[in-house]
């Protein structure tokens, strides 16, 4: 606000222009006020640049965080929610790329960096980790993006169709003579019992391996003959009941003389929690290595144990053998996909069609026990500690 002081001095400096020729006033003073808010604007532009300048430097400055500094980021945000607490994403990263990238500078990392990662791990072999590394980095940089950490995903002009061979969906199914081998070798494979019993719960559920391994005994009710699969353990994130058979009962029963003390079916070294869900593929592979292959440091002493004719197989081929052998033996496919808790993929049915279908589901398995029971001849021969 003006004081009267300054009003006094402005009508004099006024006045004088007036006198010494300035005759219109009013022009003098838009011409003034036009001057102060050019001024004001050149200013404000000024301070504008200023601060964009300063976001600009801020941005370069988080750019140049390494890329394992938004690993963590990323893995804090989005990761850290999945079921495992995203210890297989860590388990990859740490193994297969960070030690080739993880020290570089975010917004320093180009597409050859990438394929330096896949194409080392396709030559040790890995095709499909190669892939799920791949498609990993992809989700990390465009959190990064997202985030305004860099400007562009490195990944971004990369197809993962172009990343080592193109996947082939897996068929392995056990035949009944193969079955029988294996019932026959398996005792003599070195296995630990709980891992002889996870096999045969595995084919006589039809669960999956993780599954299992995550299992509580509270889950379990074995004079009910029954199982639930909590929605945390399942892969659709849905309870499933599983109606056990009399084989599948015997072999949870081998399970429990073992680890009836922990809460856990398969319980880790000190307890702590369950054993890792690779534990049983690991050993399995280990016991099927080719005979001109030898014996691994560290590994197994039998190494050639539990080789098949029809070649190689993993946890999840007893799913897929149970389910078969379920639909051979006259099971409803419809039927079966419930024991396998497959999510009905047409939504009118998922709606409409709320039929349980428990009671079909419990001759289905109990149908599938029996089964082995008469190809394998373990209703009577079954290890015990």
């Amino acid at each position: 606000m003006m004081t009267l002081a300054d009003a006094r001095k402005r009508t004099a400096e006024l006045a004088t222009l007036h006198k010494n020729g300035t005759r219109d006033i009013r022009e003098y003073l838009e011409a003034e006020q036009s001057a102060a808010i050019a001024a004001r604007n050149a200013e404000l532009a000024r301070l504008e640049n200023e601060r964009a300048q300063a976001e600009a430097a801020s941005a370069a400055l988080a750019a140049r965080q390494t890329v394992t500094a938004v690993f963590e980021r990323w893995m804090k945000i989005d990761i850290a929610n999945r079921k495992d607490g995203g210890a297989e994403v860590r388990r990859m990263f740490e193994k297969d790329v960070l030690p080739f990238i993880g020290n570089r500078f975010v917004a320093d990392v180009k597409k050859g960096h990438i394929t330096e990662v896949t194409d080392t791990m396709l030559s040790r072999g890995v095709n499909r980790a190669a892939k799920i590394a791949f498609s990993l980095m992809r989700q990390m940089f465009r959190f990064a993006v997202d985030r305004d950490l860099i400007e562009h995903d490195p990944t971004a002009s990369i197809r993962k169709a172009k990343i080592g061979q193109r996947d082939t969906e897996r068929d392995r199914v056990l035949s009944a003579d193969e079955i029988k081998l294996l019932a026959k070798n398996i005792q003599d494979a070195g296995l630990l019992i709980t891992t002889e019993a996870a096999i045969w719960i595995a084919l006589s559920t039809c669960c999956r391996i993780g599954e299992l391994l995550s299992a509580r005994w509270e889950d379990i009710n074995l004079e009910a003959k029954t199982w639930m699969i909590p929605s945390q353990n399942s892969k659709n994130n849905k309870p499933h009941l599983i109606f056990l058979s009399a084989f599948a009962v015997r072999q949870f029963e081998r399970v429990n003389t073992i680890s009836n003390k922990s809460i856990w079916c398969y319980p880790n070294t000190d307890n702590s929690g369950p054993v890792s869900s690779k534990t049983v593929t690991k050993q399995l592979g280990d016991r099927q290595r080719q005979p001109d292959q030898g014996v691994m440091s560290r590994r197994s002493a039998k190494p050639h144990a539990l080789l098949l004719t029809g070649g190689k197989w993993t946890p999840h081929d007893l799913r897929r053998t149970g389910a078969t052998i379920m639909t051979a033996l006259g099971v409803l496919p419809e039927v079966a996909e419930r024991c396998l808790n497959h999510t009905e993929e047409k939504k009118v049915k998922r709606i409409y069609q709320r039929h349980n279908y428990a009671k079909e589901m419990t001759e289905a398995w109990s149908l599938l026990g029996q089964h082995l029971e008469v190809i394998t001849n373990l209703a009577s021969d079954i290890s015990t500690p």
